[in-house]
């Protein structure tokens, strides 16, 4: 397994796929990468030199990309910062529901999490 940004890389997979298993990197950013550096996508991680691997890894890690902890941390403070303003989003983080407008009645299970029995709930 290739280590590129402090995550492993699957060596069986296509290069393009197999680096959007680093959080941040999506298959276009992935193809955009293999086409700078001359990278044919199709390829193996596995059969890859070890100079092709290097210079995806100092890609990634050049400041141009946010990913990772980075990516994570912003994310979190985009979302702490809405619940600070006390705004409809930040308030809907709050408790727990779908935040752009998804309907809850008969949906939602994912947000909300499993269903709760009401007691003495006749049919």
């Amino acid at each position: 397994m290739a280590r590129i940004a402090g995550v492993n890389i699957p060596d069986n997979k296509v290069v393009e796929r197999s680096l959007t298993y680093i959080h941040g990197i999506g298959l276009t950013t992935s193809r955009k990468i293999c086409a700078t550096h001359g990278i044919d996508g199709t390829r193996r991680l596995k059969d890859l030199t070890e100079e092709e691997l290097n210079a995806i890894r100092n890609e990634i890690d050049s400041d141009q990309y946010l990913i990772e902890g980075n990516l994570r941390r912003e994310v979190s403070m985009n979302i702490k910062r809405l619940m600070d303003m006390g705004c409809l989003r930040g308030l809907r983080h709050r408790k727990g529901l779908p935040v752009r407008g998804q309907n809850t009645k008969n949906n939602a299970r994912t947000r909300k999490g499993p269903a709760k029995a009401i007691a003495g709930k006749k049919k």
